[in-house]
């Protein structure tokens, strides 16, 4: 059987009791990502980065699908965490890249006045497969040589 469209464990997570997504019931569009380690995300301050949340996942597609990746619903109210891109974006060609196998992160920061901790095992997103089209005119050729934020390059 060809494989379609799903999850793998990253490179460097094999050893790590990572769970895969999975749906938690069947009208549910996405699949919920877990934490990999426990990891703390800092209360706001201007100019504070995003903490990069790991899951320890990569996911493969067909060539006209990417993967989008959303916040888990009650983060906002409950841990006061936001998505810093509101949306992911995860391509097909991101699926094991040299630099980091295709590892997706989520990318958070913390509206709350005190700093969140995000144990290992608890869901923090949800990711939803979907078709995307090309215009008439598409004449992308390019090739990615990087991990996170490298299409541009």
């Amino acid at each position: 059987m060809s494989k379609i469209r799903g999850f793998k464990i990253a490179k460097g997570w094999e050893d790590k009791d990572i769970n895969l997504p999975v749906r938690k019931t069947m009208h549910a569009a996405g699949y919920d990502f877990e934490c990999a380690e426990d990891t703390i995300v800092p209360s706001f301050k201007p100019g504070t980065n995003p903490t990069f949340i790991p899951t320890g996942i990569k996911a493969y597609m067909l060539d006209d699908e990417v993967l989008y990746i959303y916040n888990r619903s009650s983060n906002p109210k409950k841990k006061g965490l936001v998505l810093a891109n509101s949306v992911g974006v995860i391509d097909k060609d991101y699926y094991e890249n040299p630099d980091n196998d295709g590892h997706i992160m989520f990318a958070f920061y913390n509206f709350k006045d005190e700093d969140i901790t995000i144990k290992k095992g608890e869901a923090i997103g949800q990711g939803i497969f979907s078709k995307y089209f090309l215009v008439d005119t598409d004449k992308s050729g390019g090739k990615r040589t990087g991990g996170f934020g490298s299409t541009d390059k």
